[in-house]
């Protein structure tokens, strides 16, 4: 007499294919917030992102989006730092993801192929966004091929300038307005405040961090500023 396949059997099938998923997405998890904690300690050691200042995260696979949490020292991250959200921000472990999450979340619909969003609030950053008004204009440097998708000096790219808004989701939406308008955007700064870059992965976007504070920082010399 044959056994019959009961559901136990489908049962533990399926069980077995739900675990390995999981196992996947905590591998993968645990990988991208081990980037943004290597990441921070980068930035911080540049002096970019004071006391509790700034925000990282990066998009997993499933679309949920591996972030920091509010309040936390990003030189000082440990795994517990970095927490799950959805692709609305909203919280799916209990914790406060940063003030932010929006602005994270905004650049993420804007661009698919981001996984990376970068937010130091960066001296000559900042700087830069007190001496200009409405967007910073970056030509003919070499180091613009740092960012994604250029391959020549010779290049003039616009990174608009936001006036800060404690309100995030007034924020958020003026931002998002703006990039859906403009093509060829590779970051932007809130003035006051510092600036947010992102890339297809979290080195990606922590060159374009770099590249862009220290053509910032060029641009603040040219406009009289020694530092």
């Amino acid at each position: 007499m044959s056994r019959p396949a009961g559901p136990a059997r489908i049962g533990a099938s399926s069980l077995n294919f739900l675990g390995r998923t999981s196992i996947l997405h905590d591998t993968e998890f645990e990988t991208r917030a081990a980037e943004l904690i290597e990441a921070g300690r980068f930035i911080d050691g540049r002096g970019w992102v004071p006391a509790t200042s700034g925000n990282f995260s990066a998009r997993l696979g499933d679309g949920r989006i591996a972030i920091t949490v509010s309040g936390r020292h990003k030189g000082r991250l440990r795994p517990e730092d970095i927490m799950l959200v959805d692709a609305a921000g909203r919280s799916l472990d209990g914790r406060k993801p940063s003030a932010e999450t929006l602005l994270h979340t905004g650049i993420y619909r804007r661009y698919p192929e981001a996984h990376a969003v970068l937010h130091p609030h960066s001296p000559a950053s900042t700087l830069l966004s007190r001496l200009v008004s409405g967007a910073v204009i970056l030509e003919d440097y070499e180091l613009l091929k740092a960012l994604a998708g250029i391959d020549t000096h010779a290049t003039r790219i616009v990174v608009p300038v936001f006036p800060n808004d404690q309100n995030i989701p007034r924020l958020a939406l003026k931002i998002e307005e703006y990039l859906v308008r403009h093509d060829g955007v590779h970051a932007y700064i809130i003035a006051g405040h510092g600036f947010y870059t992102w890339g297809k992965s979290v080195a990606d976007a922590l060159r374009h961090v770099e590249a862009l504070e220290y053509l910032f920082d060029l641009e603040t010399r040219m406009h009289g500023v020694k530092r």
